[in-house]
């Protein structure tokens, strides 16, 4: 294993990090060390690279593991990646500050980079050991990666905003969500996630496209990652006035949101969150098992939710976080991404030429009519 000096390459990209943020991180882990009594952190998978490099792209495939791993020490960080990657790294995501070594492609990254920094054989925790830390570290978003999602979310929503209001009820899935999928890749951002169901396909809660036509009405969902930060958003399109019984849904679903967003405030365990989320459904009409039939989000940013809300997560929530919400019903749905600033809730994911309807003080999107 080398370290390298890459010739150096005009880049079309520079390392989004932030020199502030990035010592507020690398404080954040060497808290970590030292509440463990180790000497170095290996990270290894794409949630905490991303977050811990302020926003480099780590991966090839989306499916694959990512194509570097990171060991934190006391003296340093060194970012360890294949021979035939330590070119474009160099180029156009290596942080300021952070030293490159390279193993040849078909080295072994994880035994490559617990061997490098100032202790090598040191006492190393692995990034398992410290998940709980680590997604500590990354709930409270700092201004630059804050700003930086913001925009993100913003472009997302623009996306919903222009491709929705094209389609037709012949739009087939695949069409709409092809129509999607250019939009994110041309804002320079990866299409995790892409939804879509029609009139005929609307029990579905995750729906992957078919060929169907979209019909009377549709949903469509997006989770774009861009600088490793994931926006989510989901919204709905109609072809008709609706009938009587969606359109009440669709309000007691914004109430059932209402009433998470009222429980997301600092200090708030997200166990205790998730049994307001339960209660909802029940007080809005839903019945008591709605919240089994799919999940309903959480803290959101380096990964799609992180974690996903649930009994036994008891993570406190905190200033700057930000969340995705997804409580859902039969037929409807309403997400988007929000941040907890010191001013109280708020919707990155909005364009405000998206119909809303106002609802406990906040503008929420409503199905677009066309």
């Amino acid at each position: 294993m080398t370290q390298t000096t890459a010739a150096p390459v005009q880049a079309v990209r520079t390392a989004p990090a932030s020199a502030a943020d990035r010592a507020v991180k690398r404080r954040r882990v060497l808290d970590i060390l030292d509440a463990a009594g180790r000497d170095a952190l290996l990270l290894t998978s794409n949630t905490s690279l991303t977050w811990y490099l302020d926003g480099s792209r780590v991966h090839i495939s989306l499916a694959g593991d990512p194509i570097a791993a990171m060991l934190v020490d006391r003296d340093g960080d060194h970012l360890v990646t294949f021979n035939n990657e330590a070119g474009r790294i160099a180029a156009e995501e290596l942080p300021e500050g952070v030293a490159l070594h390279t193993v040849p492609w078909y080295g072994n990254l994880h035994q490559a980079a617990a061997a490098v920094g100032s202790n090598p054989g040191g006492s190393l925790l692995a990034e398992a050991e410290a998940a709980n830390g680590l997604r500590a570290a990354r709930q409270q978003l700092l201004p630059a990666e804050s700003a930086r999602y913001a925009a993100l979310s913003a472009e997302a929503a623009a996306i919903m905003t222009d491709v929705l209001s094209a389609a037709r009820p012949e739009t087939t899935e695949f069409e709409l969500v092809s129509a999607l999928a250019a939009r994110v890749v041309a804002a320079g951002a990866e299409p995790l996630v892409l939804l879509c169901n029609g009139s005929g396909r609307s029990d579905f809660r995750h729906p992957l496209a078919t060929h169907a036509p979209l019909g009377r009405r549709a949903m469509a969902v997006i989770c774009a990652r861009r600088d490793g930060m994931v926006a989510n958003i989901t919204r709905w399109v109609r072809f008709d006035a609706g009938t009587h019984q969606e359109r009440d849904a669709e309000a007691r679903i914004a109430a059932v949101e209402a009433d998470i967003f009222d429980a997301t405030v600092p200090g708030a365990r997200l166990d205790r969150i998730f049994t307001e989320i339960q209660a909802a459904y029940t007080r809005h009409g839903f019945g008591a098992d709605q919240w089994e039939q799919h999940h309903q989000g959480g803290p959101a940013g380096y990964a799609g939710r992180d974690p996903r809300v649930t009994s036994q997560a008891t993570d406190v929530v905190v200033h700057d976080q930000a969340f995705t919400w997804n409580p859902s019903g039969p037929g409807v749905k309403i997400e988007d991404t929000v941040q907890l600033t010191e001013h109280g809730l708020q919707v990155l994911t909005v364009d405000p030429r998206w119909p809303v309807t106002t609802v406990n003080g906040l503008d929420r999107p409503a199905t677009l009519q066309l």
